[in-house]
């Protein structure tokens, strides 16, 4: 499946009563995101979706409208207060509160050396993949705890369980502060019926993919591993997206769906399972 433009939503599991659940998804623009958008719109959840790129959202919504789904888009960049302020005003009042919410939306970040390295891209990194979340999550926590019932799904990474890299500090680092952020959050949600999780989504081939191949090019030696990996996936195709998404409904109406404070995998992923704080 081509994650820009794909050719059909995910319809499996229809037995999953979604119907007019609001779905808030970041970074569901494209890859992973714009994939698990359409394939909860197909099951009947009221999707929104968010990302920085109007274009993008306007491509996903247009794919997911033609096949009769029930998509809107607000643009906001996650990393900023206000417009993660502007987005919960408009989801409360248009759509209600979120019973779905999945952070999605990510960046890998500069791959440097922690000496040479960009200072507003290492930042930027958190920016997207922690603070976004946190923003997110503390933006609708309370409309899901007083609506009675959520799922809350961080996208995490492999990487986060792996011997540190010398190149990938930003990424791997933000990361590992998602997977924390996300305990804690699920230690405060002990007593609702909101659950919060982080997932190991694949090996997908993504655009993040596609921007790790080609800065990996130029990075000398040490980004060997890199592109190795990224020769890889591009070779193999990678993680079916289906997979990521059978994970998501696991996650809401499935087998785990009383987890909390858990780091969760695809089923049969080309990455082993790595032991994690379970």
């Amino acid at each position: 499946m081509n994650l820009d433009h794909p050719t059909e939503l995910l319809t499996e599991n229809m037995s999953h009563d979604l119907t007019n659940s609001v779905a808030l998804i970041t970074g569901g623009g494209r890859g992973l995101g714009r994939v698990i958008a359409g394939g909860l719109s197909k099951l009947g959840a009221r999707v929104v979706i968010t990302a920085r790129s109007q274009q993008e959202l306007d491509d996903t919504v247009n794919w997911i409208r033609a096949d009769n789904g029930n998509v809107d888009a607000v643009r906001a960049d996650v990393a900023d207060r206000s417009d993660v302020g502007r987005l919960r005003e408009e989801v409360l009042k248009k759509f209600g509160p979120p019973r779905i919410l999945i952070n999605a939306a990510g960046t890998f970040g500069p791959i440097q050396l922690i000496q040479d390295s960009s200072i507003d891209a290492w930042i930027g990194s958190f920016e997207t993949n922690m603070f976004g979340p946190y923003l997110v999550c503390r933006a609708f926590l309370k409309p899901m705890i007083d609506a009675g019932w959520g799922r809350i799904i961080n996208f995490s990474s492999a990487a986060t369980l792996h011997p540190p890299g010398p190149l990938n500090s930003a990424y791997a680092t933000s990361k590992v502060a998602l997977n924390q952020f996300t305990r804690h959050l699920a230690a405060e949600l002990q007593t609702t019926e909101v659950t919060a999780n982080v997932i190991h989504p694949g090996e997908v081939k993504t655009a993040m993919w596609a921007e790790i191949q080609r800065a990996a090019e130029t990075a000398g030696p040490l980004a060997q591993p890199l592109r190795d990996w990224a020769k890889q996936v591009g070779i193999q195709g990678g993680d079916d997206p289906q997979r990521a998404f059978d994970l998501v409904l696991e996650i809401i109406r499935g087998k785990y769906s009383q987890a909390s404070g858990k780091f969760l995998w695809i089923e049969g992923g080309k990455q082993p399972q790595l032991t994690s704080w379970d």
